[in-house]
């Protein structure tokens, strides 16, 4: 059944040509990814899938019978209700329903309020309220009652996600969902994904992300189209087959072109009209080959300043705001190459500790030495505050006119600029005619112009595409100075760092052996007290300058499990895995697509089996609290 279908689509702006003839659709059961370069048009052309922007020629259909959900790259939500009355300003049937109910008990009009407590009933829209706290829960959003106005831009795309989802459409179309959201709450809205069997459209660089929710991709190239059913690693296998079969045809062509040049060159200027065929054949040959995009790579290779032995040291560093403590005496000593992730819950104090180690804010208590030789290079979340009509290369050369390369060699602001794929007539563009993605790839540049030693990158993968993503990733594993990160990327931060710091709340601040997957299993792996930090067995104890877990200690009162608990106990743990496996079976095939009846039984599936993972773990914990 098909939801939307999208014929010869057509934008650009001014002289840039996004994409044309473009032919698109979707069919119901579908979960499609468009990726691509930055300033490739994915945004545009998910807004113009969306209704909310109109194509310059083409047609886009929508099936009338559905419902569509929207969530746009920079929500826009009415500034004077709160997070609840925005959420409750979506549009569904529960939705109408809750609001004609709060409408009727506020006016203590009863017929009406007779009439909303049936419709509640027949909808069962009921626990509705409930479930939007779950969501907003889940996504980081605690304080339903705060006013949208005071969100900052993160905090509002949350809302927004939450209000879209809430509403269950039928077409879900999602610009970036993953942007603005700690680890947590990219696997709950993985997970929900997964388990939702309506229809997917979003555009994603979360490279683990498409790889579990997506059944389908499709990259926006050169203004074409190019569709492949399968998840991203799929897709990677047939775009380089594409891509080399792609290459064989340009070398073909311009050997032909050669050939046809030749001829032309020849030929007298007044021709026969016998000929013209082939002239016309000759110009289309020559656009052709001439139009080939040439992606480059984007080149780091950077001088560093020297990085000394002494690098930095954090002392008892302490930091609250009002009651809530997010650092209490944290220690640790940075060496030469520390490779450490920072991760925590949005609101723990990520953002804190990066600005208090930079010196752009100052802690309650305790002592920061940085060491003589150290230049930070930080990377913020906060978009670069330029003149919208400042040019590009203007941009850069007020930092630095040239730039000295690893090897010894000087380059222009001009070279430096290809080398991060900003080609000539880009560098002359206005800073307001920049993708957002080419913004960030800009910030990027401006950091690392300055030969830091000890970069500090918050959320840097937010908007950046994948081929600069993977371009970044081996920068940064050859780069021998020091590396503090904050990213939602779980295959950006895996990749990369050799350990963790865990913010887990209450000043209480983990240092963890390993990357952000190898952390996830571990605290997976553990009984829920040791999880939230409130107790651990000293067996699990992490060897870290950085606050260690609480010990328990009344282990001698408890009493001891019976022989059928025990036996008990260990059959529970074989079925925990037994169900996880099943589960992850199902999860590949959601993946793989099929018909829409039995995409919705595995769907159902999964959400039984997750019941009774719950179900079965609880009692696991309860278990275990007496081994």
């Amino acid at each position: 059944m098909n939801y939307l279908s999208a014929e010869n689509l057509a934008k650009s702006y001014g002289d840039r040509t996004l994409f044309k003839n473009l032919t698109f659709g979707i069919n119901r059961g579908d979960k499609v990814a468009i990726v691509g370069a930055n300033g490739s048009g994915k945004t545009t052309l998910l807004s113009i899938l969306a209704g909310s922007m109109p194509p310059d020629a083409g047609i886009v259909s929508h099936r009338k019978d559905i419902s569509i959900g929207y969530l746009d790259q920079q929500p826009d939500l009415n500034d004077s209700l709160t997070i609840m009355e925005v959420v409750l300003a979506g549009e569904s049937a529960q939705l109408d329903a809750v609001r004609a109910y709060e409408q009727a008990l506020a006016n203590e009009d009863h017929d009406a309020l007779e009439e909303a407590m049936s419709n509640m009933e027949k909808l069962e829209a009921w626990d509705y309220e409930a479930q939007i706290r779950q969501i907003l829960g889940e996504l980081g959003i605690q304080d339903v009652n705060q006013i949208a106005g005071s969100l900052s831009g993160g905090q509002r795309k949350r809302v927004a996600l939450a209000r879209v989802l809430i509403q269950n459409p039928d077409l879900l179309i999602l610009d970036e969902p993953t942007n603005h959201l700690d680890l947590e709450a990219i696997e709950y809205l993985e997970n929900y994904l997964n388990t939702n069997n309506g229809t997917l459209l979003m555009v994603s660089h979360d490279r683990y992300f498409l790889d579990r929710v997506c059944n389908q991709i499709a990259e926006l190239d050169s203004g074409q189209l190019y569709t492949y059913k399968g998840n991203y690693a799929y897709f990677l296998e047939k775009k380089e087959e594409r891509e080399t079969a792609a290459a064989s045809e340009l070398t073909k062509d311009r050997n032909t072109f050669r050939r046809e040049l030749e001829w032309m060159r020849r030929q007298p200027k007044a021709r026969g009209t016998k000929a013209q065929y082939r002239i016309d054949a000759f110009e289309e040959l020559k656009e052709k080959t001439s139009g080939k995009r040439n992606d480059g790579e984007l080149d780091l290779n950077l001088r560093m300043a020297r990085l000394g032995s002494k690098i930095l040291e954090v002392e008892n560093l302490s930091k609250r705001f009002g009651d809530k403590v997010l650092l209490d005496h944290f220690n640790y000593t940075f060496k030469r190459p520390d490779r450490v992730g920072l991760i925590g819950k949005n609101g723990m104090g990520k953002t804190t500790l990066m600005n208090m180690l930079t010196g752009q804010l100052r802690p309650d208590s305790g002592k920061i030495t940085t060491g003589g030789t150290v230049k930070f290079g930080y990377y913020t979340q906060t978009e670069l505050d330029l003149p919208e009509n400042q040019r590009v290369i203007d941009v850069v050369q007020d930092v630095a006119e040239v730039m000295k390369l690893a090897n010894g060699d000087t380059i222009t602001a001009t070279q430096l600029l290809s080398r991060f794929l900003f080609d000539r007539s880009k560098q002359y563009d206005f800073v307001a005619k920049l993708s957002g993605g080419e913004k960030r790839r800009l910030q990027l540049l401006l950091v690392l112009v300055q030969n830091p030693n000890f970069l500090i990158l918050d959320e840097p993968t937010n908007d950046l595409d994948i081929m600069t993503l993977n371009v970044l990733e081996d920068f940064l594993l050859n780069f021998p100075g020091c590396v503090l990160i904050v990213t939602h990327d779980r295959y950006f931060m895996d990749r990369l760092v050799e350990h963790v710091f865990v913010l887990e709340g209450e000043g209480k601040v983990r240092d963890y052996p390993g990357n952000y997957t190898d952390y996830r299993d571990w605290r997976d792996a553990q009984p829920k007290a040791i999880r939230s930090g409130k107790a651990a067995p000293a067996e699990t104890k992490v060897s870290a300058p950085a606050a260690a877990p609480v010990t328990s200690s009344a282990n001698s009162a408890k009493r001891k499990l019976s022989f059928k608990e025990l036996k008990e106990y260990e059959s529970i743990e074989k079925e925990l895995e037994s169900l996880e496996e099943h589960k992850n079976n199902l999860v590949n095939l959601l993946n793989s697509g099929g018909p829409h009846e039995q995409l919705t039984a595995w769907a159902r599936e999964i959400e039984l089996i997750d019941q009774t993972i719950a179900q079965k773990s609880d009692r696991w914990l309860e278990l275990a609290e007496y081994i």
